[in-house]
């Protein structure tokens, strides 16, 4: 901008209009943008689905993290506290158990039928 003596009577000069026009258009620009935005509300929906989505992603891995670190810490509280005998035998178990996993699945079964006819059978009485 060049440093017109403002004209006596105080208005400003073409220059100094020009500026500030070319402010105004800004500003102008800038609020015509902030209320499209505003009016654009399937975009303000889908910000706020994505940053809930993000929370909760951030959320749910802070607690998985959590629950493990948790759960290894219980683990190897009860490894320390329990007898050496009683976790051989528990290894054991757990591998005839994984072995024989379908018939300890059928047996299972059939003990829940058995206790559901037994119950019903109560029931009519």
């Amino acid at each position: 901008m060049t440093k017109e003596p403002r004209t006596p009577i105080g208005t400003p000069t073409p220059d100094e209009l020009r500026e500030q026009v070319e402010h105004t258009r800004d500003a102008l620009g800038q609020t015509v943008e902030a209320l499209a935005a505003k009016a654009d509300i399937k975009a303000q929906a889908k910000e706020k689905t994505a940053a809930v989505k993000e929370q909760a992603a951030e959320k749910t891995a802070l607690v998985a993290d959590r629950i493990r670190t948790q759960t290894r810490h219980a683990a190897q509280l009860v490894k320390d506290t329990t007898p050496d005998p009683v976790l051989h035998q528990a290894d054991q178990v757990a591998t005839v158990v994984r072995a024989n996993r379908t018939p300890l699945l059928v047996a299972g079964a059939a003990l829940v039928v058995v206790l559901l006819l037994v119950r019903r059978g109560r029931g009519r009485r």
